[in-house]
């Protein structure tokens, strides 16, 4: 069975290339009738952030990416947070010293005090600790009881290693540019390479689908499993997501995290769809996927080896598609709770304002005129406002005064009748828009206006008229 998992460390928010990792693994899981697993980890004590792991929950569960297995959803592989799977770690650690494969390093608490600090560098702290390497097993199980220590990872000191990736073949790896890896830290924690190879193999898990960042792990990760005499699953590096410079996508050069395009406006939809297509593409090259149709048509055969980059334009691009193409009840629906309570939205409005709008945050902006009304003053050197044109709307507040109802036809055509009838000439729509909404640009007039209703209409005019004429 396909066996598949996202790991995240609860560190804060969730990047934008954590939801690519967990979105491509829940397709192949969804695409092959396999289980998607949540697993977190959160074994370095010291980045963790209060209420993360809830905050990663609930950003992927807006997401739609749905997990079969997790601190949130139990199954038979638990505990799925690693620090509650200490004991575990420790039983195997004893295992690898045991078959000879690591080797436990002991300090005394200066020297471990000076390594926290970093006052001695990873590459002596590696030197010094090789003298250990030849300690006698079962003398060294027996000091680790009361001494301070960590265990290493006894890597050979030639030859190499060949390990095969989907997305790029065989890699292969020199070992003597490896120094023995720290497994188990001096606070009992293991490091994310035995505790993720152990729960990998313990949760039977058959794909690790990861981000390139872990390739130059993978040496480590092999060197376990062939101790542990484990079968390896099958490794799949996601290529980097990179900023429109080629750099790698930071906090630097913009937004990197989910939740802060939901807080924007963007709909769930247009960021999976978009996400989707950083890296992979399908074979028939479109460009818009709900999620049914990606489940279709993933497959890591067309996910690419090189970087791709996120541009927000584009993503501006795909939240546009998406908005113009929802049902107004819908929009309205996610809109509502983002505007004052007072606003008696109408899905009119909605209808006539969603083709020209970026993002769901947009909408409180080009909504604002229906609710909240203030007269532009008109300078008396506006070559777009003579005198005939004050006495066009003056007359075109009287007809209107006396239409119960208005729709776009006829609102055009009372427009068009008091034109011909008093010849008067110029641009009138722009004058006729200032003087209803308060400024020059904004949706259709005509549609504008009949959503507002003639009374409300005839008081914005007036309003207007009383500001600006004599």
């Amino acid at each position: 069975m396909i066996r598949v998992r996202f790991a995240p460390s609860p560190t804060g928010y969730l990047h934008i290339g954590g939801l690519r990792t967990a979105l491509y693994n829940y397709l192949f899981a969804k695409q092959n009738d396999g289980h998607l697993i949540l697993r977190i980890e959160d074994t370095d004590r010291t980045r963790l952030v209060d209420g993360a792991i809830d905050n990663l929950i609930s950003t992927l569960s807006w997401s739609g990416i749905e997990f079969d297995e997790g601190p949130h959803k139990e199954g038979d592989y638990g505990p799925y947070t690693q620090s509650e799977r200490l004991d575990i770690y420790h039983k195997h650690t004893i295992k690898l010293i045991k078959s000879g494969n690591a080797y436990p390093c002991f300090y005394p608490k200066d020297r471990l005090e000076a390594i926290k600090s970093k006052n001695i560098s990873s590459e002596i702290v590696a030197e010094y600790d090789t003298r250990f390497r030849d300690l006698d097993i079962d003398e060294s199980i027996e000091k680790m009881k009361y001494e301070n220590h960590i265990v290493r990872l006894k890597i050979p000191s030639k030859g190499s290693i060949s390990i095969s990736d989907t997305i790029r073949g065989s890699i292969e790896f020199d070992l003597s540019l490896i120094q023995d890896q720290i497994i188990l830290k001096s606070d009992g924690f293991p490091t994310y390479h035995l505790a993720s190879v152990i729960d990998d193999h313990l949760m039977k898990i058959s794909h690790v689908i990861r981000g390139e960042e872990w390739v130059a792990s993978l040496p480590k990760h092999a060197l376990l499993y062939k101790a542990f005499e484990w079968e390896m699953p099958t490794f799949v590096h996601l290529p980097l997501l990179l900023n429109k410079d080629k750099s790698k996508l930071s906090k630097r050069q913009g937004d990197v995290a989910v939740e802060d395009y939901k807080s924007k406006g963007f709909l769930k939809d247009a960021l999976i769809n978009y996400v989707s297509l950083l890296g992979w593409h399908g074979s028939d090259n479109k460009e818009i996927y709900n999620y049914d149709e990606l489940i279709d048509s993933f497959s890591i055969d067309r996910i690419k080896s090189s970087g791709a980059i996120f541009d927000v334009k584009k993503l501006i691009w795909f939240n546009q598609q998406y908005i113009k193409k929802s049902d107004s009840k819908a929009l309205l629906n996610l809109i509502s709770q983002m505007l004052p309570t007072e606003w008696n939205l109408k899905i009119e409005m909605i209808d006539l304002l969603k083709d020209s709008v970026e993002t769901l945050n947009d909408f409180q902006d080009h909504l604002k005129s229906f609710f909240v009304y203030s007269p532009m003053k008109i300078s008396s050197d506006n070559t777009l406002f003579s005198d005939s044109i004050y006495d066009f709307l003056n007359l075109f507040k009287e007809t209107l005064s006396k239409q119960d109802d208005i729709n776009p036809n006829n609102f055009k055509e009372l427009i068009n009748t008091i034109k011909t009838e008093h010849d008067i000439s110029g641009n009138i729509w722009k004058p006729i828009r200032i003087a209803l909404t308060g400024s020059e640009h904004g949706p259709d007039i005509s549609n504008y206006a009949t959503i507002l209703g003639s009374k409300t209409c005839v008081e914005r005019i007036k309003l207007f008229l009383d500001l600006n004429v004599d």
